[in-house]
């Protein structure tokens, strides 16, 4: 099974990758090049999403896709947190093709305000916190919309996650793999 890649101009995104530079909670590249790529199922539904939200004026910015599994230890050995970061020995929807970290931008490229920056590894992120503003709150909501909309499952700790439902029907990839290319 070969993963599909998601970038301009098959998939009308914009990729701001951020595993592939410090712009993370490690401040730490983890991959060494920047590239996005989901499972042909997630692929699909991702391109149902962007269909969904350009009718309303809106884009995704897209901060990480498949995540090989090497790339997932390293995540877990810099923070151990299993509310934020899947423990690499049950496996994460990232690992399998199947998880996507957005959020919304509008037609200047802006991004909504969600209330809280991607990656940012507290409660304040969860789905539904009303420790974010009311507006945060609606473009939260909107996007979980969007998403769910286009058949795509959330993770209540983090708004910029979707994944599959059932993603443990998935197997698993590491770089070599998967052919991505992400950790050489």
């Amino acid at each position: 099974m070969l993963l599909v890649s998601i970038a301009p101009p098959d998939f009308d995104v914009e990729l701001d990758l951020a595993y592939a530079g410090p712009g993370n909670f490690t401040a730490q590249p983890i991959y060494t090049r920047s590239a996005c790529f989901l499972h042909p199922n997630g692929a699909k539904r991702l391109a149902r999403a962007i269909e969904f939200a350009g009718r309303l004026g809106l884009r995704f910015r897209l901060f990480d896709g498949f995540r090989p599994t090497e790339a997932q230890w390293r995540l877990w050995d810099h923070t151990p947190d299993p509310d934020y970061i899947a423990d690499p020995r049950r496996g994460s929807p990232h690992s399998r093709g199947v998880a996507i970290d957005l959020t919304l931008i509008d037609g200047d490229g802006t991004a909504l305000d969600m209330g809280t920056p991607f990656d940012a590894l507290t409660p304040e992120s969860h789905h539904g916190s009303p420790e974010v503003p009311l507006a945060a709150q609606r473009n939260r909501h909107l996007l979980l919309g969007l998403m769910s909309a286009a058949g795509w499952d959330f993770y209540m700790n983090e708004w910029w996650h979707y994944q599959l439902f059932r993603p443990r029907s998935y197997p698993e990839l590491s770089d070599e793999a998967a052919e991505t290319h992400l950790m050489v």
